[in-house]
């Protein structure tokens, strides 16, 4: 009995430290107290139920702790209410206060308030507080224009920008720096008379691009523009007055081929009109026998009368014949 006892009382005691235990192991996995440890080490006056609060609130106490540790380090006071706030924003609460550090080491005058609204808006702040301590070089693709001449001249340029940190939010992107700065040298090389004088003076295409201000309603800021490159192309005007003469011949020839089927049509209508002409004529030949009948029925001519008609037209025709054979060339001219 006694050492059932004590078996029993020793099996409590084990499940009574077990529980303890996992009660232990519970709080420390909710409460997170060496990062509490750590924040009061590092001077960051902070609550243990500060810190159970965020638990609460689904906000990874490290994401938020941790960036405040470094804020207060480099001497930039923060809330953990702001960083908890932007994290529960979708913000990314290390980058925020990456480029917070970044922008006081570099003079840069950046609020909270701003940083965390730029980090918002999609854009990387610390890679903007960076561009505007070291600018940037855009280099754009071979942009083509024409001169007057109608000579091709392709141009790359390098745009060398600086971040404009009031107009991250809203602010047009590279995108449209390199849109801007390609339509100013397509203009600048169609307005040169000759393309030699585009590649005597390049710099042209700077000076014209840049007195346009074309950094107005974007992020950055432009510094310089400077052609890289540039070499010539097709003759255009050439080729173009080509296709033109192409084109107007083709219309040369189908207009001739038209007033040649208009020909042809009118010809065959002639032809048709000579049939119809010599239908007529067979028409009132047919008649001629008729008339002669009545006429001798009706006593108006003679059988003497006929006789003789028939006579000369038999000797019309003797001539005829003779002289289908004396002069044959001509009969056939004529036929």
């Amino acid at each position: 009995m006694n050492l059932a006892f004590i078996t029993g009382g020793a099996l409590v005691t084990l499940l009574i430290f077990v529980v303890i235990i996992i009660v232990i192991a519970f709080i420390l996995s909710f409460v997170p107290i060496g990062l509490w440890i750590s924040a009061i080490a590092a001077g960051v006056k902070v609550g243990i139920f500060t810190l159970v609060g965020m638990r609460l609130r689904r906000v990874k106490p490290k994401r938020v702790i941790e960036p405040m540790i470094k804020a207060h380090k480099a001497g930039i006071q923060l809330s953990t209410n702001q960083l908890e706030s932007h994290f529960l924003a979708g913000g990314n609460v290390d980058r925020v206060v990456d480029a917070l550090i970044a922008a006081q080491r570099a003079d840069i005058n950046l609020t909270f308030e701003r940083c965390a609204a730029i980090d918002l808006a999609g854009r990387d702040v610390l890679e903007a507080v960076q561009m505007s301590v070291n600018p940037k070089v855009i280099e754009t693709p071979f942009i083509a224009g024409v001169a007057v001449d109608g000579i091709e001249v392709k141009a790359k340029a390098r745009i060398t920008v600086r971040a404009n940190i009031e107009r991250l939010v809203g602010g047009a992107g590279e995108e449209t720096i390199i849109a801007r700065v390609g339509e100013g040298v397509i203009s600048t090389i169609g307005s040169s008379t000759k393309h030699a004088d585009v590649l005597e003076n390049p710099e042209r295409i700077s000076q014209t691009v840049l007195a346009k201000g074309l950094d107005s309603g974007t992020a950055f800021e432009i510094l310089s523009i400077d052609i890289a490159d540039v070499n010539i192309g097709s003759n255009i005007g050439a080729d173009l007055q080509t296709e033109q003469a192409e084109a107007d011949k083709n219309i040369a020839q189908a207009k001739a081929e038209e007033r040649r089927a208009m020909a042809v049509a009118q010809e065959q209508e002639m032809k048709a009109r000579v049939q119809e002409m010599r239908a007529k004529v067979v028409e009132a030949e047919s008649r001629v026998p008729l008339a002669f009948a009545k006429a001798l029925e009706d006593g108006n001519i003679s059988a003497s009368d006929y006789y003789d008609l028939k006579n000369v037209e038999a000797d019309t025709s003797m001539r005829d014949s003779i002289n289908k054979m004396t002069n044959p060339t001509q009969f056939n001219e004529e036929e």
